[in-house]
């Protein structure tokens, strides 16, 4: 890695549009410099999987996402044979000819062009390259087991095939919404960072640089609403607070409809960007002339 600083990775960040604070930007760096995961836990929306494709674009990487989910395993994540090709493979022997060497034959079919690489597996051929790891903790301990193995040595053994080794180990974002606790050996290989909520003042610089076109009034009433929504406690909490994502659909829905300064009327009308539970939908709506004073 060139010789970035923090404050160089903030600034490359900020350039994409992604508004890293200075501890965010620290731990970064240092993933970046130590060649080690980074691990982001935090409430849905607060950016976790919007910082590994921020620094993809900051340092013209590729992204390879892997999209974890409930009984995800290995074969899904590092590779698979493409067995309609292979089958065509050898039919192709067959009518030449060319299958009388059984040996010969069952090793061509493990031939590199037959190989469909999945994420991990894409992400250690093309490097460098950001491998994103998203929602790792909806995946079981089987897999963090498998993930662990791979982030320690960035290389695989595929027994037909052969080992697999990043000539340059990939940067590696992990992002978990804390579901259910992850390990302490995959913690253990990671650096960690929890990212909150932002504020009032960098939420409203959220908007207006990923949302420029946006009106200066209309962006901050917005983020004063959704800022007020998230604090809610009791009969008034939402069962889903709105993340950053939903502030930013909210302000450009608003947009679209050519306001500039949100009023009751216009508030109400956009409210399914903003919210996605129709119980908060009613609680939100039942809210807006005290939330829009």
């Amino acid at each position: 890695m060139e010789s970035l600083t923090p404050v160089m990775i903030a600034d490359r960040l900020a350039a994409t549009g992604y508004l890293a604070d200075p501890e965010l930007a620290t731990v970064t760096f240092l993933a970046l410099r130590m060649q080690r995961p980074l691990l982001l836990e935090g409430e849905p929306g607060t950016g976790k999987t919007a910082l590994a494709e921020a620094v993809a674009e900051a340092l013209d990487l590729p992204l390879v996402r892997l999209q974890c989910y409930e009984g995800i395993d290995a074969t899904q994540a590092l590779y698979d044979w493409d067995f309609a090709r292979q089958i065509l493979h050898l039919r192709a022997l067959e009518a030449s000819g060319g299958a009388g060497e059984v040996e010969e034959a069952e090793k061509s079919l493990y031939d590199e062009r037959f190989l469909l690489a999945r994420p991990v597996l894409a992400a250690l051929r093309q490097a460098p390259s950001v491998l994103l790891v998203d929602e790792v903790d909806r995946a079981d301990d089987e897999f963090e087991a498998f993930l662990l193995e791979v982030l320690s040595t960035y290389q695989v053994t595929i027994p037909e095939f052969g080992t697999v080794a990043a000539t340059v180990p990939p940067v590696v974002v992990l992002t978990s919404n804390r579901t259910r606790e992850l390990h302490d050996a995959l913690k253990r290989r990671c650096l960690y960072h929890w990212i909150d909520h932002p504020g009032l003042a960098r939420e409203i610089e959220i908007v207006r640089s990923r949302a420029p076109e946006v009106a200066d009034e209309l962006a901050r009433q917005v983020v004063t609403v959704v800022q007020q929504l998230r604090s809610a406690e009791g009969a008034n909490a939402l069962l889903k607070p709105p993340g950053v994502a939903e502030t930013l659909d909210w302000a450009r829905a608003l947009h679209h409809l050519g306001v500039a300064e949100m009023d009751l009327e216009s508030a109400a009308a956009t409210l399914g960007a903003l919210v996605k539970h129709r119980e908060d939908a009613d609680r939100v709506r039942a809210a807006l002339d005290r939330l829009l004073t």
